[in-house]
């Protein structure tokens, strides 16, 4: 069988796929990453900073994978059925092509917009010869340490990690044990089906098999009914809407906490170490989403968030940099004894250290959290407040003192430009909304300090001789190197966009830590170090912010050109990573990463804002 041209040969890279070539499927509990091959490579169960059960991605011998392929296999291709979370690979052979449908099933009627579990414990794999008779294969292993025995009703793993001992599998075919795993060959005849599932709720009363077209269909409505009420315009209006689903994938349904990334350890450069977990909660990250979230029209996760982070804080007494799925500390972190790596880039990270860390933007992205809660129209009681009044409190007493900053270097702290700007945003923000909601507070003292932090985080980052912002604040051998957060300050309204200075800090980023084709590093590590080796590709979301600020600048060519370029970086799914190799294009670092898609968003409602402003006054 001829693949149509938009198939594309399955190649790997030292034995493993390319990063760009994996889909994701998720259920608001937990995510899968869905190869253009056939296999699931990657699988946290019951959540999605749990154990994985399939880790192929970082070791593609002892992590474990979910297969169903025809043989041999020549060429692929992938799509999200519109407007879902359902991916379709089409898997073509020398006799025919293998078309397999994948998704983590959702509840019949399942109410996405609403903030309880959503999933039936459930990836369900269907697949159907179309055009010739394909001969397939299905094979199971997961990851190194599970056992398996068979059941009347299917097969049993059982899997020793803390909350969780048994996943279950059923097989529309008979399988066999096969070393770590179980498999078979067939041959489908064109028209014919296979289903198999993986269950983990503990509940497994499957007897018979399962439905797969209803669930595929109910688990469809329920993700589209979700995506109608989503409000994304401008020249990439399906990419962006294409990235809100990719968020909701990210979400955290009980919670609306979103990970920065579905996945851990996957390399910001071949080979190097720089492999970080990511499947946490960053309160700076979900600052960023929550304020695309109320944009694009998707109040209830942003409000649901808002209560769960300060929840968090009173219970703890103290807002902290990241938290995990329940709302605890991430674990510390550790390296994986086993697993070797994606393409053999060790080590292997479990839980991340950067929760010991002191990030003082905390204080500014809680309470700018807040004022978008207020400015949406709800209200901000004395309870909400009287949480809120220590948090900026700690942004006065903090704002001086070195940190690790936005990018968590783990060399010497600074006093960072961006931490210092955060807390002048934490007293901002406050005061906007106790001026609205007539609420008590020290006014003079907060005012002055409001004045006296956005002062010094301008002028003492301030370097006369380059003409730009630098990323700390003098008085400790000079300003620093450039870093590329300093983009942020006119989204965060710290500073216009056309202020002479913050143009001159645009154009000297853009020049500095330019890596290529639109591409920008987010700082030099030889002028700015963070206690690292080796190094890393460029930072996607680093390249949206200078699109924001070339449009807030009324530079709307340029701003559209750069946005365009970005946006045809997306894999054939419309999915982003944290960073681009600027050599190669290639994906690096975790994937898909929440911080790419909340830019793609994000810069096009600017964009769009801005060039509607400039034909009304044409």
């Amino acid at each position: 069988m001829h693949a149509p041209a938009h198939s594309r040969p399955v190649e790997r890279l030292d034995g493993y796929l390319p990063i760009e070539d994996h889909g994701l499927i998720g259920d608001g509990s937990t995510c899968a990453l869905v190869g253009r091959d056939g296999g699931i490579s990657w699988l946290c169960l019951p959540e999605f900073d749990s154990p994985p059960f399939l880790a192929g991605l970082l070791d593609s011998e002892a992590g474990g994978r979910f297969e169903i392929t025809p043989v041999p296999l020549l060429s692929a291709d992938q799509r999200y059925t519109e407007d879902s979370g359902v991916v379709v690979t089409s898997l073509f052979s020398d006799r025919g092509m293998l078309q397999v449908t994948d998704c983590l099933t959702l509840r019949s009627g399942a109410n996405l917009a609403e903030p309880v579990p959503a999933g039936r414990s459930e990836l369900l794999r269907h697949a159907q010869a179309v055009g010739g008779n394909v001969r397939v294969r299905i094979r199971i292993e997961p990851k190194a340490g599970a056992t398996f025995d068979q059941l009347a009703s299917g097969w049993r793993f059982d899997w020793p990690v803390d909350g969780m001992q048994e996943v279950y599998l059923w097989s529309s075919e008979e399988l066999h044990p096969d070393g770590r795993g179980l498999s078979t060959e067939l041959t489908l005849r064109a028209g014919e089906t296979l289903t198999a599932a993986l269950y983990w709720s503990g509940r497994f009363r499957l007897r018979q098999r399962p439905d797969a077209k209803r669930l595929i269909d109910q688990t469809v409505r329920a993700w589209r009914e979700w995506a109608s009420n989503l409000n994304c315009e401008g020249s990439q209006a399906e990419l962006m809407k294409r990235s809100a689903i990719t968020l909701k994938l990210l979400d955290h349904a009980e919670t609306g906490a979103i990970m920065a990334a579905a996945t851990s350890s996957l390399p910001e450069w071949p080979g190097a170490a720089r492999n970080w977990d990511y499947r946490y909660t960053w309160v700076r990250d979900a600052s960023f989403s929550n304020y695309v979230f109320r944009r694009i029209g998707d109040r209830s996760d942003a409000d649901v968030f808002l209560a769960w982070v300060l929840t968090n804080v009173e219970r703890d007494g103290v807002p902290h940099v990241m938290y995990a799925l329940d709302g605890s500390q991430p674990p510390d972190e550790v390296v994986d004894p086993v697993l070797r790596g994606y393409r053999g880039s060790s080590p292997v990270r479990w839980g991340n250290s950067a929760v010991h860390q002191v990030q003082h933007d905390v204080y500014g992205e809680i309470v700018d959290i807040a004022y978008q809660w207020s400015n949406s129209g709800q209200p901000v009681d004395h309870q909400l407040w009287s949480t809120l009044v220590p948090i900026v409190e700690a942004a006065i007493a903090s704002w001086k003192k070195p940190d690790n900053g936005p990018w968590e270097v783990r060399s010497d702290g600074r006093p960072f430009t961006y931490s210092a700007a955060m807390c002048h945003v934490a007293l901002d923000r406050a005061i906007q909304i106790a001026r609205k909601h007539r609420l008590s507070y020290p006014k003079r003292r907060w005012e002055a300090a409001a004045r006296q932090i956005h002062r010094a985080a301008l002028g003492l980052s301030w370097d006369p001789e380059r003409h730009t912002f630098t990323e700390h604040l003098g008085g400790q051998g000079g300003q620093g190197g450039l870093d590329a957060a300093l983009l942020t300050l006119p989204i965060r309204n710290v500073i216009p966009f056309d202020d002479p200075r913050m143009v001159s800090t645009s154009n000297a980023i853009a020049a500095n830590l330019d890596a290529g084709n639109g591409l920008l590093f987010r700082y030099l590590p030889a002028a700015s170090p963070d206690g690292l080796p080796g190094g890393e590709g460029a930072f996607l979301l680093c390249s949206f912010w200078l699109v924001d600020n070339l449009a807030g600048q009324g530079r709307l060519d340029e701003a559209h050109e750069l946005y365009e370029s970005l946006c045809r970086r997306a894999n054939p799914l419309g999915l982003f990573p944290e960073q681009i190799h600027p050599d190669t294009g290639e994906f690096l670092g975790n994937f898909p990463q929440a911080f790419s898609h909340v830019g793609v968003l994000s810069s096009g409602l600017r964009l769009l804002k801005a060039q509607r402003r400039k034909a009304s006054q044409s």
